[in-house]
C-alpha cells in the first residue's frame, strides 16, 4: 500500500525518480571477454539513438553477464539520491554520466572493429571496472542501499534486470574502464582513479 506522500505526489503529477551509478571492479585474464561483450553493447547503444527499450536489453544482457563473472568480483560501490523533480533527477543523472565518461581509458572507440588475429596479438587487461549510470521511477530497495557486499550486489544486478522487464527505467548509460581491448588498467591506476571501490 503506497503511503499517504506517494498519493499525493501521483496526484500532482511527481513521481518518485532514483538515479543511481553502480561500480563493479573484477579481475582476471578470464574477464576479458567481457570487454568484447561490452564494446558490442556501446555500438548497439549509438545505433539505438537512445532507445529504452533497446538500452534495457543492453543492461540486462550486461547485468547477466557480471553476475555469471562473479567469482571475479573484486571490490564495487555505489551512490545515488532520489527525486520529485525531473529536472533535479535529469541534472544529478547527467552529472553522474559525465563523471563517468570522463574516468581513465572509458571511452570505446566504436568505429574501430578488430579481427581474431588482432585481438590475439593485443595485450590482456586483468582489471575492469564497471559503471552502470541508471533513473528509474518508484522505489527499488535492492539498489537503494550499500552493494559493497557481495550479496547486496547480486541483488542489485538481478534488481536492474527487473527495472527494464517492468518498463520502469528511464534512463541508462554504462561506461567501462579500459574501454578498449589492449589498453591496460593497472593496479596504481585502478586506485588512483576509482578510489571509491571497496573490497568485497
Amino acid at each position: 500500500m503506497s503511503s499517504w506522500g506517494e498519493r499525493f505526489n501521483k496526484m500532482l503529477g511527481r513521481n518518485r525518480i532514483v538515479v543511481c551509478r553502480l561500480f563493479i571492479h573484477l579481475a582476471g585474464k578470464e574477464v576479458t571477454p567481457l570487454l568484447g561483450v561490452l564494446n558490442r553493447a556501446a555500438r548497439k547503444a549509438i545505433d539505438a539513438e537512445g532507445d529504452m527499450n533497446v538500452m534495457g536489453e543492453l543492461l540486462a544482457e550486461i547485468c547477466q553477464n557480471l553476475l555469471q563473472l562473479d567469482t571475479y568480483w573484486r571490490s564495487a560501490a555505489n551512490e545515488g539520491d532520489f527525486f520529485t523533480d525531473e529536472g533535479e533527477a535529469s541534472d544529478y543523472y547527467n552529472s553522474l554520466f559525465t563523471d563517468s565518461a570522463s574516468r581513465y581509458l572509458s571511452e570505446p572507440d566504436c568505429s574501430e572493429n578488430y579481427s581474431s588475429d588482432e585481438t590475439l596479438s593485443l595485450p590482456i587487461t586483468e582489471n575492469l571496472v564497471v559503471m552502470i549510470t541508471v533513473a528509474f521511477e518508484g522505489k527499488e530497495p535492492a539498489l537503494e542501499t550499500d552493494l559493497s557486499q557481495f550479496d547486496s550486489l547480486t541483488a542489485g544486478l538481478k534488481a536492474l534486470i527487473n527495472l527494464h522487464y517492468k518498463g520502469r527505467l528511464r534512463a541508462v548509460s554504462i561506461h567501462f574502464s579500459p574501454a578498449q581491448l589492449g589498453e591496460q588498467l593497472t593496479e596504481e591506476q585502478l586506485l588512483q582513479n576509482f578510489p571509491e571501490l571497496i573490497p568485497l
